[in-house]
């Protein structure tokens, strides 16, 4: 199943980050994109997911330095559209896969791509990484790793529904009973000439 796939390699990408556990770490991808192109983009998109992760932690510090909030803010400006990006080129491989596939007269559209449905089990697998660790921290009471554990148990049940499902809208594109159809994002906040006050600049 793709799902199991995806599953894999994020934990992959989250357990090798958290070895030096740095936002400033280079990155070093496991799957060569010229023999493993899928694995290869799983396995970075979860690593974005994973720094903009700390990113998030970071910019909430109360006591942060409003130059370094900025400075950190553009950095999570930059890694959304990365994240946006990378959506973008797994719906590509999907589209190249399929693209043979005649969809059936009575196909219908999914309300979403693959690719979006893997952006939120990406970001599952780190709710599901970081909840655990919560619900085994030993300096934590009782009372919180217990707390931790039942939404835990429901962030397991939920990644059980996810995977499932975005195994069944590929097997139904596959099938032709689904078909797809991607949009761009074309978001105008980062673009110079979409933005009024990046143009005002210009």
């Amino acid at each position: 199943m793709f799902s199991d796939k995806a599953n894999k390699i994020f934990l992959e990408a989250i357990v090798k980050y958290h070895v030096k556990d740095d936002v400033n770490q280079s990155f070093e991808n496991e799957y060569d994109e010229n023999e493993d192109l899928l694995e290869h983009l799983l396995y970075r998109k979860c690593w974005i997911d994973t720094v903009q992760w700390h990113y998030e932690d970071i910019i909430r510090d109360p006591n942060i330095d409003p130059v370094s909030a900025l400075a950190l803010k553009r950095k999570i400006d930059a890694s959304n559209q990365d994240r946006t990006d990378m959506v973008e080129y797994i719906d590509s491989y999907f589209l190249k896969k399929y693209e043979d596939v005649t969809p059936n007269k009575d196909a219908t559209i999914n309300t979403e791509s693959p690719a979006w449905g893997v952006d939120r089990l990406s970001i599952l697998a780190l709710k599901i990484y970081h909840m655990n660790e919560e619900a085994t921290r030993e300096t934590a009471t009782l009372e919180h790793r217990n707390a931790c554990k039942k939404k835990l148990d429901v962030l397991l049940e939920q990644r059980v529904d996810l995977s499932t499902a975005i195994d069944q809208l590929l097997h139904d594109i596959a099938n032709g009973s689904k078909y797809m159809k991607v949009y761009k994002q074309m978001k105008m906040y980062n673009d110079d000439e979409l933005n009024p006050v990046l143009r005002k600049e210009k």
